[in-house]
């Protein structure tokens, strides 16, 4: 089987991105680096300082100065990693829905990005990485060996994240929002994240709207084995 040293897997939220790499990454028993929990953990600690996400000068002083960390789960409490902002496990919090919000603004801003971006080539520098997010094989590690791009319609990714979180919230959760309006921030994400997201030349494209897990991880592992 082909191992090649870096992975990348882009995508739009809700594409499954997340699932396919870290089960990709147990397999194959490389480090899973989710970078989407990076600049959810940014925005994150923007509003606990009362940073606006638009606020592009402050925001790129953050992320210069900010101690983010991924690292293998580190509390066997169903997460696939820790994150650890300054210190303070924060893998739970990031995924707040006022964090899921503000994260696509206050990624946006330029300079924030290419902060982001240092530490992410910093990480997969080692190798045997599997790394997730939406320009990673683009412009992040446009060198990695295996390039992966996911497509869903709007529509299947809101239908996706809706489910995650009804089981993460319970379906009689004051807090769980209408699948309207999963769709609604969906959509609006990748308006915010369109000049960020796109697949490198040579990424393979796969549409999972149809496809479960097991049958994207089926064709990557095709990928590896040819």
């Amino acid at each position: 089987m082909w191992r090649p040293a870096r992975i990348t897997i882009d995508g739009p939220a809700g594409a499954g991105k997340s699932t396919i790499g870290e089960q990709l990454a147990r397999h194959l028993g490389y480090v899973y680096i989710d970078t989407g929990a990076m600049y959810r953990a940014l925005a994150w600690l923007a509003l606990q300082k009362g940073i606006s996400v638009h606020d592009a000068t402050a925001l790129e002083q953050l992320a210069r100065e900010a101690d983010i960390q991924i690292t293998r789960p580190l509390i066997d409490d169903g997460r696939q990693y820790t994150v650890l902002a300054n210190g303070r496990d924060v893998t739970w919090d990031i995924r707040d829905a006022g964090v899921t919000r503000a994260v696509s603004t206050a990624s946006s801003h330029p300079g924030v990005r290419a902060e982001i971006r240092k530490r992410q080539r910093e990480m997969a520098r080692a190798g045997n990485v599997v790394m997730v997010g939406r320009d990673i094989g683009a412009v992040v590690l446009p060198d990695a060996e295996l390039k992966i791009f996911l497509t869903a319609s709007a529509a299947e990714r809101a239908r996706r994240r809706y489910a995650e979180l009804v089981e993460r919230l319970g379906a009689g959760n004051p807090a769980l929002p209408s699948l309207e309006e999963v769709q609604h921030d969906i959509e609006r994400r990748d308006f915010i994240d369109r000049e960020n997201m796109r697949p490198a030349e040579d990424a393979v494209l796969i549409a999972t709207d149809t496809l479960s897990v097991q049958e994207v991880l089926a064709k990557i592992y095709r990928l590896l084995e040819a």
